[in-house]
């Protein structure tokens, strides 16, 4: 059967709470983009494809809030749980995201996150103290400089209520905090402490939007969070109650990303017995990208035959890199290109475990 997917194939995510490695997140069409959405405390679209993610990659969410927003949204938005974004929005707020769609971006994203703005109790959890210190982590998988304006909901606000600009009161805004882990990979984060109010009790919500100061492009975040005396333990999830870990040792080392350079694998059609693919090559720097190389390993029963756009070579680990040729060397900043290619296969027609650029 015909099928166009994209996937974006990372290395091993929270394998302690999901029990699997390899997982392949999937991204809709479109240019380059950056990415990111708040890690700890847990957004909806990041703990919730925690708890939907199974051993084969495939989305099987327990929690009710989750499993009711995949099915009102659709997968590709909780593939791409790092992208609640406005391309456009410039620093706006308040008078410019409508009230409702704080947690989608204003429904301005290239993607579907309309069903994360539900008012409802069961949102997965990040159980916290008030008055003490956390470490928030952001995710940071194109990084870039700008402001992290950190909103919490005022006391009396209810999950079940709709979540409106009136109800969040600034506590913190950082600039350009460090970094943890390298800009496309799966647990690098930015970093930074956040100490919380005092006097506050039961349930609320962590609205962060991240303003880059090199673009108009921003981000979006909405946390669900209870203050009970907790310590970052997340309910709500397959195997709640324990904190996540953004940054667990793969049983493979994945290939390390290059700069600002990021790989997007795609299958663009099947048949029984083989596929056409293709990966696009990102160049998220500021300077051109002069060189390049791709790296993964095929799914088993997978074989790579013919490439267009790149030069191919194989491991004797059984991965394979594809390198650039003479016309699509040079990648402008913010820019792309991209290889294909044809692959026989028995199997799975994804990569086993991350895609990423390596040293050309």
């Amino acid at each position: 059967m015909a099928r166009r997917t994209r996937l974006i194939s990372l290395a091993a995510v929270l394998a302690t709470l999901l029990g699997s490695l390899g997982l392949t997140f999937l991204l809709g069409q479109g240019r380059a983009q950056a990415h990111g959405v708040a890690m700890m405390p847990g957004s909806r679209t990041y703990l919730c494809q925690l708890d939907a993610i199974t051993g084969t990659g495939a989305l099987d969410p327990t929690n009710p809030a989750c499993r009711d927003a995949l099915n009102r949204s659709g997968s590709t938005a909780l593939y791409n749980w790092f992208a609640v974004l406005d391309s456009n929005a410039g620093g706006r707020g308040a008078g410019y995201v409508p009230d409702g769609t704080l947690c989608s971006a204003g429904d301005r994203s290239p993607y579907d996150f309309s069903a994360y703005n539900a008012a409802r109790a069961d949102w997965p959890r990040t159980h916290l103290t008030s008055g003490a210190t956390m470490k928030v982590q952001y995710s940071n998988w194109a990084a870039h400089p700008g402001d992290f304006r950190v909103y919490l909901t005022k006391p009396g606000w209810a999950p079940t209520s709709e979540l409106g600009w009136d109800d969040l009161e600034l506590i913190q805004t950082v600039t350009n905090p460090p970094q943890q882990g390298s800009a496309g990979t799966n647990g690098g984060h930015y970093y930074w402490d956040l100490k919380l109010p005092s006097g506050r009790s039961g349930d609320a919500l962590i609205f962060i939007q991240w303003v880059r100061s090199d673009s108009q492009e921003n981000f979006f975040s909405c946390s669900d969070v209870v203050f009970d005396g907790g310590n970052g333990e997340v309910t709500g999830i397959r195997g709640s109650g324990s904190t996540p870990t953004p940054t667990p040792t793969p049983t493979t080392p994945p290939p390390t990303h290059s700069g600002s350079c990021m790989a997007v694998y795609s299958v663009e059609n099947s048949w029984n017995g083989g596929f056409q693919g293709s990966v696009e090559v990102m160049n998220h720097g500021t300077e051109p990208l002069n060189g390049w190389a791709v790296q993964w390993r095929p799914g088993a029963g997978t074989r790579i035959g013919g490439v267009w756009n790149g030069s191919l070579s194989s491991g004797s680990d059984g991965t394979v890199t594809v390198r650039n040729v003479d016309h699509n060397r040079v990648i402008a900043p913010d820019g792309s290109v991209t290889f294909g290619f044809t692959a026989t296969s028995t199997g799975n027609d994804l990569p086993a475990g991350t895609i990423g650029c390596v040293a050309p």
